[in-house]
């Protein structure tokens, strides 16, 4: 009778790195309510993770366990750093590696200098902003590094939300002098008629989004205020027409849904001392059928010019709940398989 079936596991087998932690508070923070946070690392990483006092024991495959014994290490730095250990700071940690490099400080130069390898960090007014995944950090990057971006992607990647995030951090620096954000007044397939009340009431269920994330970053006091002295704009595409758009960070979301005369004349409001970001999905053109996305001409007419930067999200960088990772990778093979 062979002993491989019954021969109860040796102590090599299970092998285990033990990770000592000197302040018990901040370990508490590090596991979270109930251990929720060592349950989402078990979960992802294929590992276990057992608490002894001050010390953790991850026990797994030798590249599972250095990986997730990395990770823990790095959030317990963070929450030395003072900072929170959220579900998506430990998402963002198993995506990006955990390099930890000093944390990016805002102002002009000086935030592209700090991109060199590692964690990068945007300061807003009410939080740090930290992209989550390798796709998301080079799309910063490429923001702060060429005058003219584009972010391509599905709903979900994080595209407009760090655009409006470098946006913010560079207008509290003093790099840029306003923000202007804008997208096209399209209805996403259902007509909703005409919509009471003045200019403005009409065409901000369009701009919500924008406003979101606006208040992400900064106190909504001040983002009223900005708005009331035209440091902060936010338009419809239409509006666009005619201006030029000096010293100001500049955002086009929903960018799909331009046409292509729309995005040229956009593309040419850039002025002195401004940047401009176009986010887009191609799969969620609304469009008219028979008429052309202006996205998608201007990535082929603007392909290898100097100081304009491409970056493109898959469903890998979804950031939302992973449900919608599994939805649009589902959407993705079907459109496959019926192409």
């Amino acid at each position: 009778m062979g002993i491989s079936a019954l021969t109860p596991p040796t102590r090599e087998d299970m092998v285990e790195t033990v990770l000592e932690f000197p302040d018990n508070r901040l370990l508490i923070d590090l596991c979270g309510e109930f251990d929720r946070n060592l349950a989402q690392i078990e979960h992802q990483m294929g590992v276990h993770v057992l608490r002894r006092g001050n010390r953790l024991s991850v026990i797994g495959d030798k590249g599972a366990r250095e990986q997730a014994a990395a990770v823990l290490r790095a959030l317990y730095a963070r929450l030395e750093s003072g900072r929170g250990v959220v579900a998506g700071d430990i998402d963002g940690a198993m995506r990006l590696g955990v390099a930890m490099p000093d944390v990016m400080r805002s102002g002009g130069a000086e935030q592209i200098e700090m991109f060199t390898g590692g964690r990068v960090e945007l300061r807003t007014r009410k939080k740090p902003i930290e992209p989550r995944t390798e796709a998301q950090k080079a799309y910063v990057a490429n923001l702060f590094a060429n005058e003219l971006g584009f972010g391509i992607g599905p709903a979900g990647t994080g595209k407009t939300y760090l655009a409006v995030a470098v946006g913010v951090t560079m207008f509290i620096s003093g790099a840029v002098e306003r923000i202007v954000l804008s997208r096209p007044a399209v209805e996403a397939g259902e007509r909703l008629g005409f919509l009471p009340g003045d200019m403005k009431e009409k065409i901000d269920p369009y701009m919500q989004p924008l406003y979101d994330a606006l208040n992400d970053f900064l106190p909504a006091k001040q983002v009223q205020k900005l708005m009331e002295e035209k440091r902060i704009e936010i338009a419809p595409l239409a509006f666009m027409r005619g201006r030029t758009l000096s010293n100001a960070f500049v955002v086009l979301d929903e960018a799909q849904n331009a046409t292509t005369m729309q995005m040229k004349m956009f593309l040419t409001r850039l002025g002195e001392g401004s940047r401009m970001v176009i986010t887009g999905d191609r799969t969620q053109v609304d469009l008219p059928r028979g008429t052309a996305s202006g996205l998608a001409d201007a990535e082929r007419i603007l392909a290898g010019v100097k100081g304009v930067s491409f970056n493109y999200f898959t469903s890998k960088d979804v950031v939302r709940h992973p449900l919608v990772a599994r939805v649009i990778e589902a959407y993705e093979r079907d459109e496959a398989q019926s192409g």
